[in-house]
């Protein structure tokens, strides 16, 4: 006898919310300076849908072979974080003090870029390394 079938309501209905989920992420990382969101929230939404997709998959390890490691995401938020300090202390300042660029891109006008909002990537970076350690981690046998 053969294990339980998958969902197909699952499979369908993951595949269809995947990607709205993940911009809804990218929005609350991008707004989390001037209302509530930013880069913790933003991980744990983009983590939730990529569990929510491995739940359709029966948390299959081959279904996750296209992704990125998680270690890579969590070293890479790491340095992110670690660099956006370090940098206001190369330039003077203290450590994480925060400072801001405007930048012209055609098509949007004039952008005010802040450097809260890189150290929000780091720790999205993080976040979302820690869900995907924790999910492909999930049913592994101890060692």
């Amino acid at each position: 006898m053969t294990g339980p079938s998958r969902s197909p309501i699952l499979d369908v209905g993951s595949r269809a919310v995947f990607h709205t989920v993940l911009v809804v992420a990218v929005y609350l990382l991008c707004s989390g300076h001037n209302a509530p969101g930013g880069g913790f929230i933003a991980g744990l939404v983009a983590g939730a849908a990529f569990v929510l997709l491995d739940a359709a998959n029966d948390f299959d390890p081959a279904a996750r072979r296209g992704r990125l490691p998680p270690e890579v995401l969590l070293g890479a938020g790491l340095a992110v974080a670690a660099a956006t300090g370090l940098t206001s202390l190369a330039a003077g300042a203290t450590f994480l003090e925060s400072d801001f660029v405007s930048l012209s891109l055609p098509g949007f006008g004039t952008v005010k870029a802040t450097t809260a909002l890189v150290f929000d990537v780091g720790v999205f970076l993080l976040v979302l390394g820690m869900v995907l350690a924790v999910v492909d981690r999930l049913g592994e046998e101890p060692e």
